[in-house]
């Protein structure tokens, strides 16, 4: 089994999108106020730039897009950034690569002089809630001011 992972490139936005669909649909997070139905879910890499100060890394397993997660500022010019759809297919999970992808993210984060990290997810993505946690994120009793996706259940920040 070999795994890659890489920044997003427009090669692989279509399969990206369809990842992202999919994974969302199988956990409920379709509609309005979800990320899956975000505009940027259509062309991921001409959204993560960093001349955005953002990023999104793609896995690939023998040559297969499972997934990815990404980074962004939470807004234009804020010490604050958000971790950003980190989806996997079924077949790719419990191998690590959330976190893996995840402390990549952070790590970028940090680099571009981030504070705070805030998520937002759902309660049912237990497996994803756990790895935050374990990843030192600390649950949120209300979304952050000017969130996007009104429809999770799950806010968290972490201090980077």
């Amino acid at each position: 089994m070999s795994l890659e992972i890489v920044k997003v490139s427009k090669q692989y936005d279509a399969d990206l999108c369809l990842v992202i669909k999919s994974v969302g649909a199988e956990y409920g997070a379709v509609g309005e106020g979800f990320g899956p139905s975000d505009a940027e879910v259509e062309n991921m890499s001409q959204f993560y730039t960093a001349e955005n100060q953002s990023l999104y890394l793609v896995a690939l397993l023998d040559g297969k897009l499972v997934g990815g997660c990404g980074l962004a500022p939470f807004e234009p010019g804020s010490d604050t950034c958000e971790l950003k759809k980190l989806f996997l297919l079924k077949e790719s999970r419990g191998l690590g690569l959330g976190k893996k992808l995840s402390e990549m993210c952070l790590e970028f984060a940090k680099q571009q002089g981030f504070t705070q990290c805030y998520l937002d997810t759902l309660s049912n993505m237990t497996s994803a809630v756990r790895l935050y946690e374990k990843l030192g994120f600390e649950h949120l009793a209300q979304p952050l001011e000017g969130t996007l996706h009104n429809g999770c259940d799950v806010w968290m920040l972490k201090t980077l």
